[in-house]
């Protein structure tokens, strides 16, 4: 099977191109490919799939041509990922699968409509965030209060006082199942000046990631809400880079880089 590399600010991912939707990708298999020593290595994976060729999100083959079939590091299925669908949308671009500036991608999250900006950014409109309120993180015996926001997938957003480059995220940080039972992603901030905020994040099925689209956009929403606000355009400084997330009364926005950085052959068998 063919294969590319990409990555959005350091969020990288292998994609994985199966237009008809023939290639049978278990969770095994996914896994192996994410394995930085004995696979390719990723954050996740992306199956390149016409929308209607799954049955799963079939029914947004009229507004999307393609879905993003994206498998977490472990194998496990993920709703939605903000900066995997920059990097699909990259390749989507760079194929020449698409032509537009502006398009749609389908999503277990929803579909999204991705604008490439004129120095090459891509723009997704992330949808409207939905707040469900406070919960409990718990990271090296310390125990930190977040916002729990909806993106598609669950988010916990903890702004903190310690600061977040001396944090241990080499495990799974304690949180609340019965808020999450299907587990959630959490980011841990603190607030830099004005509608700015340095983040590191856990992902769900992956672990400490360089960078987190969805959870740039919950970060944003949760350091909105600190000052009492709901709109604004936030700068969120990852450990890969620099994201752009606004937020207005009916939806949000995540722009940033994405690249793809190399293709071969997969080799690896279940």
């Amino acid at each position: 099977m063919r294969f590319l590399k990409g990555h959005g600010t350091e969020n990288d991912f292998v994609i994985l191109p199966d237009p008809d939707g023939m290639a049978d990708v278990p969770a095994t298999l996914v896994a192996k490919i994410c394995d930085r020593r004995a696979g390719i290595g990723a954050d996740g994976v992306l199956r390149v799939v016409r929308t209607k060729r799954s049955l799963e999100v079939a029914d947004q083959a009229s507004a999307a041509e393609w879905f993003m079939d994206y498998r977490n590091s472990d194998g496990s299925m993920a709703e939605m990922c903000g900066n995997g669908v920059r990097v699909f949308a990259r390749y989507l671009l760079d194929t020449g699968a698409v032509s537009a500036s502006e398009f749609e991608i389908a999503t277990r999250g929803g579909v999204r409509r991705v604008r490439v900006e004129p120095n090459g950014d891509i723009t997704v409109d992330m949808g409207k965030p939905v707040v469900s309120g406070e919960s409990v993180a718990t990271v090296g015996g310390q125990e930190y209060t977040g916002l729990a926001v909806d993106m598609g997938n669950p988010h916990l957003a903890c702004a903190i006082g310690d600061p977040v480059a001396q944090l241990d995220l080499t495990h799974q940080p304690g949180f609340d199942t019965g808020v999450f039972p299907a587990g959630v992603n959490i980011e841990l901030f603190n607030p830099v000046g004005t509608s700015r905020a340095v983040m590191r994040v856990f992902e769900r099925g992956s672990g400490e990631t360089r960078s987190c689209g969805t959870g740039a956009v919950a970060t944003a929403v949760a350091a909105a809400n600190l000052s009492g606000d709901t709109t604004g355009t936030w700068t969120i400084e990852v450990l890969g880079g620099t994201l752009t997330v606004i937020l207005d009364e009916e939806t949000s926005y995540l722009s940033g880089p994405a690249a793809i950085v190399a293709s071969g052959e997969l080799l690896l068998a279940e």
